[in-house]
């Protein structure tokens, strides 16, 4: 099954900047390795905002909200989900 999520990070204003640093390296490890699987199929940023896009292709949506609930981040998220399906004029 394929998702589509949208990630919106807003951290405490009183976090330091050193955490918000220990943060992004285990979200960066964290999603290499979604990636790696294939878990995580693309990630794009949105231009100008602490979001992101990503496709998952999972096999359910536990799987997908086990993924999304171990991101380090995920306590500082605001995700919105939507399911894909194959669109009946796409030529791939």
């Amino acid at each position: 099954m394929l998702f589509l999520a949208r990630m919106d990070v807003t951290f405490p204003e009183s976090m330091t900047d050193e955490t918000k640093a220990e943060f992004t390296a285990q979200e960066k490890e964290y999603s290499g390795n979604l990636q790696r699987t294939g878990k995580m199929r693309d990630i794009w940023r949105v231009v100008g905002e602490y979001a992101n896009y990503s496709v998952y292709d999972v096999a359910d949506n536990d799987e997908l909200h086990a993924i999304l609930s171990g991101f380090p981040m995920y306590p500082y998220m605001k995700i919105k989900v939507t399911p894909l399906a194959q669109h009946p004029n796409a030529i791939k």
